[in-house]
């Protein structure tokens, strides 16, 4: 994989009475199938991955997963056999209607289904051992990508034209990528990750990988994870009318939602320059859509 080139920032116009300045990152124009995050991610896992002489990458994640698509996508690219546990049996009924399980078989990925009972023991070392029973040698990947060499990708998400922002926001999943962030973050600037999960070890699980305290964690799961309601759609829809930028309905949508309302309430001091990160997901907007049909709820644009 070679190093993306410098992504843009671009300003979103805030109401001058707010008293702060805006823009995003937008990292999900690194590549068209590993965008954002996962691209940082993965960067120096498949590099570690040709070191090391494996011909196989296995990992894990949900059925509309952008882990298991940009996973998939990478073995496509670079000559890797791919292969997928994903979280759920029931889901290889409706495997052909899914729009990331498609593109993931479509590059070439096996996909493996387990009960979600059994995913809990995905991190067991003897978990892994039936694995390699199953499938011979192959280097693990975590579910959402998270490990140090994840973490070293998505410490070189900030550059140099940075520097001029006190506040980084981001969205959460694992923690990797929020955790590069706080490691990269010059000692000025905070670090804010707005997560996605109900997760209670989420926080420890980022401090395994950070030393610095320049960071804070809220909530912005929007009822919970993967889910929607009709204020985030509008949202959504609107912002992508209003500044040309689509948001992905599980990640930084939900960032993004949070980070005006608060803006909006006055959260943060006059004159605070705020970057916000987009980190992709957007292969999510079609399941998410698929998932839409199905209710009475109204589509993402």
């Amino acid at each position: 994989m070679n190093r993306p080139l410098e992504t843009i920032n671009q300003k979103i116009p805030i109401d001058p009475k707010f008293g702060v300045s805006l823009s995003i990152k937008r990292d999900d124009l690194i590549d068209t199938e590993i965008s954002g995050n996962k691209f940082r991610k993965l960067f120096y896992n498949i590099r570690e991955a040709r070191a090391q002489h494996h011909q196989t990458i296995l990992t894990f994640g949900g059925a509309f997963s952008n882990h298991i698509a940009a996973v998939a996508a990478c073995g496509h690219r670079y000559g890797f056999k791919t292969i997928g546990i994903i979280r759920g049996e029931e889901v290889k009924f409706f495997e052909q209607d899914n729009p990331t399980l498609r593109f993931a078989k479509k590059m070439g990925m096996e996909l493996f289904y387990i009960s979600r009972s059994n995913y809990k023991n995905k991190e067991d070392v003897n978990f892994s051992e039936d694995l390699k029973a199953i499938f011979g040698k192959f280097m693990l990947l975590p579910e959402g990508g998270t490990n140090d060499l994840a973490v070293k990708g998505c410490e070189e998400i900030l550059s140099a034209k940075d520097q001029t922002f006190d506040l980084i926001c981001c969205s959460v999943g694992t923690g990797g990528t929020l955790a590069g962030l706080i490691n990269s973050a010059k000692p000025h600037q905070r670090v804010v990750g707005y997560s996605s999960v109900k997760d209670p070890d989420l926080k420890r699980g980022i401090c395994r990988f950070v030393t610095h305290n320049n960071w804070d964690l809220f909530q912005a799961d929007c009822g919970g994870y993967g889910k929607v309601d009709p204020s985030l759609i509008e949202f959504i829809n609107g912002f992508k009318t209003s500044f040309n930028i689509p948001l992905d309905p599980v990640y930084t949508g939900k960032m993004m939602y949070h980070l005006m309302r608060q803006i909006e309430q006055g959260v943060f001091p006059k004159g605070t320059n705020i970057l916000a990160i987009h980190t992709g997901g957007l292969q999510g907007v079609a399941g998410m859509n698929w998932r839409l049909k199905q209710t009475d709820l109204p589509q993402l644009i």
